[in-house]
């Protein structure tokens, strides 16, 4: 079973602006060292 892990508010705004800006999803994991894709999509 996996811990649930909660992202600062500020790398979670950075992914939505990055995102916004039309950067890949894979670069945006990659930068942010965010684990899963689901939790850039939420």
């Amino acid at each position: 079973m996996s811990t649930r892990v909660s992202y600062p508010y500020e790398i979670r705004m950075k992914a939505i602006e990055m995102r916004l800006a039309g950067i890949s999803m894979k670069q945006v994991l990659n930068e942010l060292n965010i684990r899963h894709r689901t939790q850039v999509e939420t």
